[in-house]
C-alpha cells in the first residue's frame, strides 16, 4: 500500500489548475452526499474563469490548511458562505481568494454529469435552498429505500 502527503498532492493539483488544466480526483468523505459518494465518484475541476455563483461546487482551502469541496449557498458583501450537500451548518465567510477551483463536471455512478443534467441542476438550484430540511428529507428517503428493498 502506498501512502502520500495529501497536502502536497492537493498542492500539485492546485498548481495544475493555475496552469489552466482541468484535473480530477476521487471523492473522499461524505459531506457532499447524496450528490457525491465517498470513493464512488470523481470530481473534475479547474480554475474559475468567471465569477462564482450560488449553487456552484468549489474547491477551497480553509485557514487551517485543510482542503474542502463544498457548494456555495450564499454570497454576501463579496464573501462566500459554503455548505456540503449532507450538511446543515453553513461555513463562512470564506474569501473568494481561498477558492482555487470550481467543479466543472463529475463522474457519478460511472456516468459523466455536468451543467444541464437533471441531477446537477437539482442540487445546484433546489437542494441548496432546502438546507434546514435536508436531515428530514434524507431520513425519509433512507426509510422509503429500506422499505422498498424489504418488499
Amino acid at each position: 500500500m502506498k501512502t502520500f502527503d495529501t497536502a502536497a498532492y492537493i498542492s500539485m493539483l492546485r498548481e495544475l489548475t493555475e496552469q489552466g488544466n482541468e484535473v480530477s480526483v476521487a471523492v473522499k468523505g461524505g459531506s457532499m452526499t447524496p450528490f457525491l459518494a465517498d470513493q464512488r465518484d470523481t470530481i473534475f475541476f479547474r480554475k474559475p474563469d468567471s465569477p462564482l455563483t450560488v449553487g456552484q461546487i468549489v474547491f477551497y482551502q480553509r485557514p487551517n490548511g485543510q482542503f474542502v469541496v463544498h457548494r456555495i449557498c450564499k454570497i454576501r458583501n463579496g464573501q462566500l458562505y459554503i455548505v456540503g450537500d449532507a450538511q446543515q451548518e453553513v461555513e463562512g465567510p470564506v474569501s473568494p481568494d481561498q477558492v482555487f477551483a470550481r467543479v466543472t463536471r463529475i463522474r457519478r455512478k460511472n456516468k459523466i454529469i455536468g451543467p444541464g443534467d437533471f441531477w446537477w441542476e437539482f442540487f445546484e438550484h433546489i437542494w441548496i435552498h432546502v438546507i434546514p430540511l435536508r436531515r428530514t428529507i434524507m431520513r425519509t428517503y433512507a426509510f422509503v429505500t429500506r422499505f422498498r428493498h424489504k418488499m
